[in-house]
């Protein structure tokens, strides 16, 4: 079975773009590991990132959002811990 991605965004905050954004650039990267990226709308300042369910990436817990390269190599080690993401994983 093929990995799910969900973001969960604040539609009151006018986050869907950004949630946007992080989807493609999770599906650019894993094209071939991931079955879906799920855009789902919430409300209360939302932010999440889960993986099959599995929180990688919360907003309020960090306290911002995560940066492209962090999320990418979070979500690498979700599902596929041996990827090479080349210049995402430059510190």
């Amino acid at each position: 079975m093929t990995p799910r991605v969900e973001i969960r965004y604040c539609t009151q905050c006018r986050w869907l773009l950004r949630a946007a954004w992080m989807a493609q650039e999770l599906l650019t990267t894993f094209e071939a590991e991931l079955g879906e990226v799920a855009l789902v709308p919430g409300t209360g300042g939302v932010f999440d990132v889960l993986v099959d369910g599995e929180l990688v990436y919360s907003r309020k817990q960090e306290g911002r959002f995560p940066e492209s390269s962090e999320l990418k190599q979070r979500v690498r080690d979700r599902i596929a811990p041996d990827k090479p993401l080349g210049h995402s994983d430059r510190k």
